[in-house]
């Protein structure tokens, strides 16, 4: 048994590992791994350096590879396409670094510090701006919540088909699909490749009695507004199936809810509010329906509500319907959803209430001024054809590059020596429009910002 004492795994030390190996009634770690078989086990020597023996040298070391990261502090960033940059006030940060945030799980087998009312303050301000009722906590990103809100919608209705507009992002798409499996079919629906739009012939033509659900997204992927979400709403309710909406909540500050437009379940992302651009996220999703026990008995994650309590006149925070869950019933719960991001959704909660209704309609408006200057100044660029789908956007749009006889990617490693994030590769995603990339403009982006992009497209496609 070696004798090196490492600081950083628990019971390494060999007094220790000793007892527990008698308490257990074995004689070796190996023990433990003895139903491995032999061929399967690794014989040889691990090729990964000596453990380091100080705290100050785990730093040194951790701080060299993340020198190497190229990051959104030195270079301009238009790229999005699932993980925005906006702006985070440091209240947000400030708020969600206090211990009794910071440190909680997201069960409740430990004292409450105000967890519960600052989730359900989160669920109650994306609940008025979806326009619905009930709001779960926290899910692992968008694409859990779509695929959780397929499944409620299957189990709701019985069926076994989930109709998905083709313009979902294939990220969003792959997860959805490997949840859905294998019971759940999930199939695309056709869309104009001059609008965007879902083909409402081919959503009539698909749906049938087995269609659980229609899911589209607004905006979608590409960035473009689906104006004609009633209609397909419609056609879905004519044969029974639940509409899902998926949203970027960062427009509901200038878009109508979805509920106007008959949504059944919205689900959607948090990163927008609040959350850095870090680590592949941060990303935290939510799914919101109706205050109807038919949705309700269906959501597999915690729903936080307000109660009374044995004071009069004092309320308190609770879980709702806790028998539905698998944490009340195990394996006869409805879905599973275990340890998520319940503190990204505290933080939402921060950042929605610093900026109130007002604040998010600037925000909406302030992003499509933003947008159309710089699909402005673009469209004017030889070589680049903007706009390239013909419907309304919010903050993200394809740009064309066909004209410049250079791909997306040769134009972004040009962008990247002028220490620019250019827009995200579409050419294998959406091969049908050809040699494109999609931009994307937030509050964060200045007039001066955009004349650089604009400056340096034109320099690059030369």
């Amino acid at each position: 048994m070696s004798k090196y004492v490492n600081p950083y795994i628990p019971n390494s030390v060999p007094d220790e590992k000793e007892k527990m190996l008698k308490e257990i009634g074995i004689n070796s770690v190996e023990d433990v791994f003895q139903e491995i078989p032999e061929h399967l086990r690794f014989k040889g020597q691990m090729n990964i350096p000596p453990a380091f023996a100080s705290e100050y040298e785990i730093r040194r070391h951790v701080e060299g590879l993340l020198a190497k990261n190229k990051s959104c502090k030195d270079y301009l960033n238009f790229l999005g396409a699932g993980t925005w940059q906006h702006y985070v006030p440091s209240v947000v940060d400030t708020i969600i670094s206090r211990d009794e945030f910071l440190t909680a799980y997201v069960g409740d087998a430990y004292g409450d510090h105000g967890k519960f009312q600052a989730l359900f303050e989160t669920s109650s301000m994306i609940a008025e701006l979806v326009g619905m009722e009930a709001v779960s906590t926290p899910t692992y990103d968008w694409a859990n919540a779509i695929a959780i809100s397929c499944r409620m919608a299957a189990r709701m209705s019985g069926r076994k088909q989930v109709l998905v507009a083709g313009t979902i992002s294939p990220g969003r798409l792959a997860v959805v699909k490997n949840y859905c499996k294998p019971e759940i079919k999930v199939e695309l629906l056709k869309y104009d490749r001059e609008t965007g739009l879902i083909d409402l012939k081919d959503l009539e033509s698909k749906i049938t009695g087995e269609t659980a659900a229609v899911y589209f997204e607004n905006p979608s992927y590409l960035g473009f507004i689906e104006t004609e979400g009633t209609k397909v709403s419609e056609i879905a309710h004519k044969s029974g199936a639940e509409v899902i909406v998926g949203v970027d909540p960062s427009s509901l500050g200038v878009l109508a809810p979805p509920s106007e437009y008959g949504a059944d379940i919205v689900c959607g992302e948090y990163q927008p509010f609040g959350l850095h651009m870090q680590w592949g996220g941060g990303l935290s999703g939510f799914i919101a329906s109706r205050d109807d026990k038919r949705y309700v008995a269906e959501y597999p994650s915690l729903l936080f509500g307000l109660t009374t309590t044995t004071e009069e006149g004092e309320y308190g925070f609770g879980e709702v319907f806790y028998d539905r869950t698998s944490y009340a019933s195990r394996e006869k719960g409805k879905d599973f959803i275990g340890t998520t991001t319940a503190l990204y959704g505290i933080a939402a909660g921060v950042y929605m209430a610093l900026l109130g209704p007002q604040g998010m309609r600037d925000l909406g408006e302030g992003i499509m001024q933003r947008v159309q200057y710089t699909m402005s100044l673009l469209s004017e660029i030889k070589g680049l054809r903007v706009p390239v789908i013909k419907s309304p956007s919010f903050k993200e749009f394809v740009v064309n590059f066909d004209g410049t006889g250079k791909t997306v990617a040769q134009i972004n490693k040009a962008l990247l020596d002028k220490k620019i994030f250019g827009g995200k590769d579409l050419s294998e995603e959406f091969p049908e429009y050809g040699n494109s990339a999609l931009y994307c403009i937030t509050e964060i982006h200045t007039k001066e910002d955009i004349k650089k992009l604009a400056l340096a497209l034109e320099e690059v496609t030369k």
